[in-house]
């Protein structure tokens, strides 16, 4: 069983080399930019990953087209703001002696955000298919929440380390995302023919506060938790907003 790992880039230099130093359990790393401006195809490169420039595709479908350049069929996936803690690196080093018995595997993605590491909120264990045969699974989603899906007869596994993802370290950081991830959200909306009502722009936002803030026991990562259930009712708000009335497209 030989790995590649793929990761899609644009303007990631503070990121992609702790990315690619947490994949010494892979055979091969492939990365994608869609035209960075700094210096992240250099620095991918030094590190000893196959850099290509590639036009952006969109989420799914860079991420498609990245596992077509892999020398091998099982692909490791993660994202420039990601990395493979040590236990995943044991557990996948393992599966590699021992050989898969799955199609994919799922693995518990723990997020880093503004300094504090979050359990609670709905953010973990935030299962994700990211290792798996190319020739069994592939990515799918137009516009955002991009996920792998298994094909066929595919069958499926977990593993149990965590892929640590390094979200927002300020607040500024997450409104600009928040504003481009809103915008693709209102247009996926838009593409369904969904137009949201007042009922919905109104009672949704409090409604997934709460969710957050005390469904999923976000209170439990302390202020943090707040910010979290907060931003997730302003995400709320932003996109039934913006598809109402029409989403002018993020920068």
């Amino acid at each position: 069983m030989k790995i590649t790992a793929t990761i899609v880039t644009l303007n990631e230099e503070h990121n992609i080399a702790r990315a690619i130093e947490s994949l010494r359990c892979v055979d091969e790393i492939v990365v994608v930019d869609s035209g960075s401006t700094d210096r992240t195809r250099e620095v991918a490169a030094r590190l000893g990953a196959r850099v290509t420039k590639e036009p952006w595709r969109g989420y799914a479908a860079q991420k498609n087209f990245a596992a077509t350049l892999a020398s091998h069929d099982w692909i490791l996936s993660i994202d420039a703001d990601e990395a493979v803690a040590e236990e995943l690196e044991a557990e996948i080093l393992l599966l590699k002696k021992d050989g898969p018995r799955c199609h994919a595997y799922t693995m518990p993605r723990l997020a880093q955000y503004l300094g504090r590491w979050i359990h609670h909120s709905g953010w973990y264990p935030d299962r994700k298919i990211r290792l798996y045969l190319r020739t069994r699974a592939e990515w799918y989603g137009s516009f955002v929440h991009e996920s792998v899906r298994l094909t066929g007869e595919g069958i499926s596994g977990e593993l149990h380390g965590k892929l640590l993802h390094f979200t927002c370290n300020s607040l500024s950081a997450h409104l600009k995302t928040l504003d481009r991830y809103t915008t693709l959200a209102a247009d996926e909306l838009a593409s369904r023919g969904k137009r949201p009502g007042m009922a919905r722009i109104l009672l949704d936002p409090p409604w997934t506060f709460f969710r957050t803030f005390i469904v999923r026991r976000g209170f439990l990562d302390g202020m943090h938790g707040f910010v979290i259930a907060w931003m997730a009712a302003l995400y709320t708000f932003l996109k039934y907003t913006k598809a109402r009335f029409g989403a002018k497209r993020a920068g």
